[in-house]
């Protein structure tokens, strides 16, 4: 068996078929689904794919779980917004059947929002290593932000990563009250510290950095919400941090 796609996801009926007819190369697909109410299920075992249900133990356990249950030799992990354009598909397959010394391949990740394609700031080319031979690798970072940690050389391929992360408008903002919850306990559970600075100081360099210097600006009115959302995010963050801390 060549290619594992492994994927973790919670009520993602509207967007599982979409991820997991991406990659029609992979010989095995293993869903984790952590208590889908609709659909999601039934969608991916119609769709060939191995489903495991369990708890919710957070994004970096999570992973690392249907890291393990893969018999792949390669193992490609995606969230269930995302998906790969053709010539992300095609560059893969071309990849591990010659790799060369790589134990890991990593793709851009051309985000989606509301509608918009994001070519600039801080959302593109948003690279990710998504890519690992099996055993070369574990999901580390700080939740919710994991990241895949790979044990040897790793190669960027061609071809993007399309990602939907947001609904509508309101997704974005519960995300935002979510994600920042969930990092600020983790930060502070790694004695972390924040202060009024952070708060003061890092939202507009954050802003700065995505519409400015990372040319956020070229995305036109989206460029310029997403720039600001990050900002408030940053801000959101750090403050629950500051008051988890005091």
């Amino acid at each position: 068996m060549q290619l594992s796609l492994v994927v973790i996801a919670c009520d993602e009926a509207d967007r599982i078929g979409r991820c997991l007819e991406s990659v029609r190369c992979a010989d095995e697909v293993i869903v984790v689904d952590s208590g889908s109410r609709d659909r999601t299920v039934e969608i991916a075992r119609d769709l060939g794919a191995r489903v495991v249900q369990t708890d919710w133990p957070g994004h970096t356990a999570q992973k690392n779980r249907a890291l393990v249950l893969a018999a792949g030799e390669w193992v490609l992990s995606l969230d269930a917004d995302e998906y790969l354009s053709t010539q992300a598909a095609e560059s893969l397959r071309a990849a591990i059947e010659a790799p060369g010394d790589a134990v890991g391949f990593s793709m851009n990740r051309r985000n989606i929002w509301l509608g918009k394609p994001l070519r600039h700031g801080r959302w593109y080319p948003d690279t990710k290593v998504r890519v690992v031979r099996r055993d070369f690798g574990s999901w580390g970072g700080v939740d919710p932000h994991d990241q895949l940690e790979v044990r040897g050389p790793v190669r960027l391929l061609r071809g993007d990563i399309i990602h939907h992360p947001y609904r509508d408008f309101a997704e974005h903002l519960a995300t935002i009250d979510r994600y920042s919850a969930v990092h600020a306990r983790a930060l502070a559970d790694r004695g972390v510290r924040g202060h009024w600075w952070d708060v003061a100081v890092r939202p507009p360099l954050h802003f700065v950095d995505a519409y400015l210097l990372r040319a956020g600006f070229l995305d036109g009115a989206a460029g310029l919400a997403v720039a600001g959302l990050g900002a408030g995010h940053v801000a959101l963050k750090w403050a629950r941090l500051r008051r988890l801390k005091s």
